[in-house]
């Protein structure tokens, strides 16, 4: 696995067939929404988009530039997970509970291994190689209660130059006395990590409780009190994922009127807010997280594995309520690193609610959504001149059967309708055996032939 520094770099240019979303097609046409060139240059200066267009158009202006040639390919802008636990990483495919029994059976023991910071860095490494793997090159990051996993996490983030998103897990009550931690120590650790830890190089925080039933009142109101002292850090956490769950919280907080009003009175509900799953909302609740600009991570492969239920997608894309949307595996509840996976499931989920998700959609809610969802649409997202040049390049033929599927027809000899036939499928047959590249800040940080 290549990894990256963020020194500087000279200019260099890609070629090849690029796909990305310049606006959101759940709103508008596909025409004003899906850029699509066949036979692209995507130059870059500093790991940032110095140009973008037709070959034919601005190879012209870079002739000594040199060119990675990625004909055949389809690139995309690197994919956003917009929810992820990066300890729960061995834990994958742990079998037979819903969500609370899973927590207590297979997550809190795994954990709490993670007070150990060599073994913290140890499944960091592996859990980001995996990422890149899979063409993930931005991610919104549980990791545990102990600060040393933070510090683990964003040493490896760092020395790979992505752009993670990661926060200590705030819960002191609910759980194994070997996990808690009190509402003071929670905001006195977690305010040095934000000191340490925010916009660093390309590093950022999320303030980070567990859910509503593994913190106190006091709790909650410090990481409000966070969010206050630190306005521009996120805030990250859980929220109607699972009925008994949803029951629970009820009972401990008797005197909200629901689910998000806990977080709410706390002061946890703001535009830089990430809600995880969002199964069960009221009315109320979507027309609120609209109206404050809070984003939902939608967690198919988790929500099915877990028997939690279906996000109502086409509630939270809707006009009247309109939620900020990404894609988030969820592992280790979730059951795969890859985001092609995960719009398989989303795909599924919408069907059995009789709605549709479309590939244009799908990738939308992978890339530009994603980066909408986690206020990071100036930087990343689609290949907009100025913004940092994380990307995937694909193989619609990577595979026997997609050779098959895909009719051997390259993405540079395919018209937009064609071009989406193939990203279809490989949202339903990709995963990441058909990532041949990933590319962060322009730098090679995976291959697959390396």
């Amino acid at each position: 696995m290549a990894k990256t520094s963020p020194s500087s770099e000279s200019i260099k240019a890609f070629r090849g067939s690029f796909l990305d979303c310049v606006a959101d097609p759940f709103y508008v046409s596909q025409a004003e929404s899906i850029r699509f060139i066949p036979d692209g240059l995507l130059v870059l200066k500093d790991g940032k988009v110095e140009a973008f267009g037709d070959f034919s158009t601005i190879s012209g202006k870079y002739s000594g530039v040199p060119i990675t040639d990625y004909s055949g390919f389809l690139i995309t802008p690197g994919f956003i997970d917009t929810h992820i636990h990066y300890p729960q990483t061995e834990m994958i495919a742990a079998y037979g509970e819903q969500l609370l029994d899973w927590l207590n059976k297979y997550t809190f023991p795994t954990e709490r291994q993670f007070q150990d910071k060599s073994y913290a860095q140890r499944i960091a490494s592996f859990f980001l190689d995996e990422l890149v793997k899979n063409g993930t090159t931005t991610a919104l990051v549980f990791a545990a209660v102990f600060p040393e996993s933070v510090d683990a996490f964003f040493e490896e983030a760092e020395r790979r130059n992505l752009r993670m998103i990661a926060g200590k897990v705030m819960m002191n009550r609910n759980a194994p006395e070997y996990l808690l931690d009190t509402a003071k120590s929670s905001y006195e650790d977690s305010k040095r990590l934000i000191k340490k830890w925010h916009k660093k190089g390309r590093l950022l925080y999320a303030v980070t409780p567990r859910f509503a039933i593994t913190s106190t009142d006091e709790q909650l109101q410090l990481a409000g009190k966070l969010l206050q002292e630190f306005p521009d850090v996120y805030m990250h956490t859980h929220l109607s994922e699972n009925k008994d769950e949803v029951a629970f919280v009820k009972k401990l907080f008797p005197d909200s009127q629901d689910y998000l009003a806990v977080y709410e009175k706390a002061g946890l509900a703001g535009s830089r807010s990430i809600f995880a799953h969002g199964i069960y909302l009221s009315d109320s609740e979507f027309e609120r997280l609209s109206k404050a600009n809070c984003a939902c991570a939608f967690c198919p492969t988790s929500n099915l594995f877990l028997g939690s239920g279906l996000f109502n997608l086409a509630k939270a894309k809707s006009t009247t309520t309109p939620v900020k949307v990404g894609l988030g595996t969820d592992v280790g509840g979730g059951t795969s690193f890859s985001l092609l996976q995960t719009a398989n499931e989303a795909y599924k989920v919408a069907q059995l609610q009789r709605q549709k998700l479309s590939s244009f959609k799908a990738l939308f809610l992978a890339t530009l959504g994603g980066a909408k969802a986690l206020s990071l649409e100036d930087k990343i997202g689609n290949f907009d001149v100025g913004k940092e040049a994380d990307f995937v390049v694909l193989n619609p033929l990577a595979t026997p059967l997609l050779k098959l599927r895909n009719k051997e027809l390259s993405p540079a000899k395919s018209t937009l309708e064609q071009v989406s036939d193939q990203l279809f499928a490989l949202f339903i047959l990709g995963d990441s055996q058909v990532v041949h590249a990933t590319h962060v800040m322009g730098t090679l940080a995976y291959t697959k032939n390396g």
